[in-house]
């Protein structure tokens, strides 16, 4: 295989957009399946396909912004209306919002983490897809991610989880890299102790 120049680019410099920057227009139809193929071709030992994907976009995400300050609103007396229009409009700006939901199971040879680890994929080939198509997207785990109700109600069944949303639009913004790692600090050789 051919080296890759402009992947090579792309890999060292992509960061992720925060939702705030992420404005209309959003992916077309044609994009969206693009999209969503390019997201779901990842390791999946088995090919038990771990994962769903629950789209949020349009009307939808006003809508499931308002169930959220409902739940919220129970959970938290204390907020006060700025806080619950924060909920209000956690999918708002960003045209579209896709609900990466594990459906790992029990499996004889195929551990559950492993399939977690499939599912982790899914978000970030979606997060690289988008921007192969020329949008830029964040990925986010709230708290709806891991209240049952709110998850319930944003497309989980009984026994799944979402591990994050990738929240997708067009950049407003170029946004300033964040220091990395050095590479000497996490990266060490193995050595057999044993010897």
């Amino acid at each position: 295989m051919p080296a890759n120049p402009a992947m090579l680019d792309y890999l060292l410099a992509r960061r992720s957009v925060g939702m705030a920057f992420l404005k209309e227009p959003g992916p077309s139809a044609a994009q969206l399946q693009q999209l969503l193929t390019i997201g779901t071709r990842v390791p999946d030992h088995g090919k038990l396909t771990p994962w769903r994907l629950v789209l949020i976009e349009g009307a939808a995400r006003a809508a499931a912004g308002e169930r959220l300050a409902e739940i919220a609103a129970r959970r938290h007396p204390e907020y006060d209306a700025a806080a619950l229009d924060v909920e209000r409009h956690r999918f708002l700006p960003a045209p579209l919002t896709i609900g990466v939901i594990s459906t790992a199971r029990h499996h004889a040879k195929i551990p559950e983490f492993e399939q977690l680890l499939s599912a982790g994929n899914v978000a970030f080939n979606l997060v690289h897809a988008a921007y192969a198509l020329g949008y830029a997207a964040t990925w986010t785990t709230r708290w709806y991610a891991l209240d049952t109700e709110a998850a319930e109600m944003l497309g989980a069944h009984y026994g799944e989880r979402f591990i994050g949303f990738i929240s997708i639009g067009t950049p407003t913004a170029v946004v300033e890299d964040r220091p990395r790692p050095a590479l000497e600090t996490i990266v060490s050789a193995w050595q057999d102790a044993a010897r």
